[in-house]
């Protein structure tokens, strides 16, 4: 039963994953991969956020915690998008902002679960 939960977890992730990747880069318009950079940043707040609320509070079961943590912000995340699009700034020789794609996705993705951790902890 834990595996079909994660796959409707992932299921609901990849589906929000989508919307908001497809409304943040409507919003800002092209050049830089924002909707990527917004998906990886909420997705890396809400993970942190929801491993200290479940792992370290308890407060989710862990019945759910496998389809939510791993089936819906996994399917949310991109990682894999983001190395893909760093390398397509690359290739397009925009080197500044393939830089500040992946810098801006590691630090302030840290800093994004740290402050989801936090708050967790806090609640």
């Amino acid at each position: 039963m834990t595996i079909l939960l994660v796959g409707a977890g992932g299921f609901l992730g990849a589906i929000s994953r989508y919307l908001v990747d497809g409304w943040v880069s409507t919003t800002t318009g092209g050049g830089f991969p924002w909707g990527t950079l917004v998906v990886n940043l909420t997705g890396s707040f809400v993970l942190g956020l929801l491993f200290a609320l479940s792992v370290e509070r308890g407060v989710l079961s862990p019945t759910l915690r496998a389809p939510v943590l791993i089936g819906f912000i996994g399917a949310y995340t991109t990682f894999s998008t983001l190395t893909l699009e760093t390398w397509r700034l690359v290739e397009d020789g925009s080197y500044v902002a393939a830089v500040g794609n992946i810098g801006g996705s590691m630090v302030l993705g840290l800093v994004a679960v740290v402050a989801g951790l936090a708050i967790g902890r806090l609640a």
